[in-house]
């Protein structure tokens, strides 16, 4: 059994990752579900650290002995996988995400049409949010080739591990790694002011830290794309303030009103036809917006957004409802995902 075998095997059967877990056979996720690798027997802790060494420097080893995780990249023939290493009940693992080396347009990965706006921007934050797995980091990849094709650009980006690589187009793309291109995603994100960027993306708004740079460069004339864990638009904003001490938190409200120019939240939900399809909430700052932020009245953002939608806002629940009328997914697909149940039963009755 080789890393070789199991990614080839992987990519096969169209799977998004791949599991090593001592006791348990290699496992993979394909249509959000795992599923047992055939003809494999339960792993060992031999087995894992031996797979584990066949793909890490030495140097990446003492830092996964140290530190009991570690994140990096790796490539196959065909696509590139983000990697995390740790160790679960003193044995070690390994989670493999599946990157493909080709990156879809917004109309490829079936989003919303409105999200080019966001690639004409010559300013502002833009935040990609959503649970993990659910396709942020692929949705930016697709923002960032869009600027990358269609303007002579420096973009930067800052990830922990690089993921896409971006194919070279009309700007230049410096592509920053943690622990190999930098030693910490403050000082990255510090240090790119100094690097003559027009586009920043942030891998992950992770710290105080991180919040606090990513703020400075969209306020000081960048175009800025981040990801946050959070489930809507609304919730996303709390996030970014709350972050914060409570002291500082009225002067970083008026500071994002002025800078966010729009979220994006999504899930990859499953398809009656097999495979998964995003839905999508989408939040532009209006004036409205803006208003609510800097009063500090964010439970007001639903509100708006439902009462937006001729300039394409729109709820989770929304997409979902237009998803179960087209008979792209299940309704009960769609309540497993809703965040507002019963504004989903609205729409669905209102259609």
């Amino acid at each position: 059994m080789t890393v070789k075998e199991l990614l080839t095997i992987t990519e096969k059967r169209g799977a998004s990752d791949l599991h090593l877990v001592v006791n348990y056979p290699p496992m993979v996720r394909i249509d959000g579900d795992l599923v047992v690798v055939p003809n494999y027997n339960n792993l060992n802790k031999e087995d894992i650290s031996g797979l584990i060494a066949s793909v890490i420097t030495q140097v990446q080893l003492k830092l996964f002995q140290a530190n009991k995780e570690l994140d990096l990249s790796i490539s196959s023939d065909n696509a590139f996988y983000r990697v995390n290493l740790y160790y679960q009940r003193g044995t070690p693992s390994a989670a493999f995400r599946l990157i493909p080396q080709q990156i879809r347009s917004i109309e490829e990965l079936g989003l919303p049409k409105l999200l080019h706006t966001f690639t004409k921007l010559r300013q502002g934050l833009v935040l990609i949010t959503g649970p993990t797995g659910h396709g942020k980091t692929t949705t930016q990849a697709a923002l960032i080739n869009e600027v990358n094709n269609e303007r002579a650009q420096h973009i930067i980006t800052i990830e922990d591990p690089i993921e896409y690589v971006f194919p070279r187009g009309k700007s230049i793309v410096s592509q920053r790694e943690l622990h190999t291109d930098t030693t910490a995603w403050h000082l990255a994100l510090r240090a790119a002011l100094r690097e003559d960027p027009d586009v920043v993306l942030v891998g992950e708004m992770r710290d105080i830290e991180t919040v606090r740079s990513t703020i400075t460069l969209a306020e000081t004339g960048h175009l800025v794309f981040a990801t946050l864990h959070t489930n809507t638009a609304a919730q996303s904003i709390e996030r970014v303030i709350d972050v914060f001490p409570s002291g500082q938190q009225d002067q970083i409200r008026i500071q994002l009103a002025d800078i966010l120019e729009g979220v994006v939240s999504q899930r990859l939900v499953l398809a009656t036809q097999g495979g998964r399809v995003p839905a999508t909430e989408i939040l532009l700052s209006t004036a409205a917006v803006r208003t609510a932020i800097r009063e500090g009245k964010t439970h007001q953002i639903d509100n708006i957004i439902q009462t937006s939608a001729e300039i394409g806002m729109h709820l989770l629940e929304h997409s979902l409802a237009d998803h179960v009328n087209s008979g792209i997914i299940e309704l009960e697909v769609a309540k497993e995902w809703a965040y507002r149940p019963e504004e989903l039963i609205r729409q669905l009755k209102n259609k």
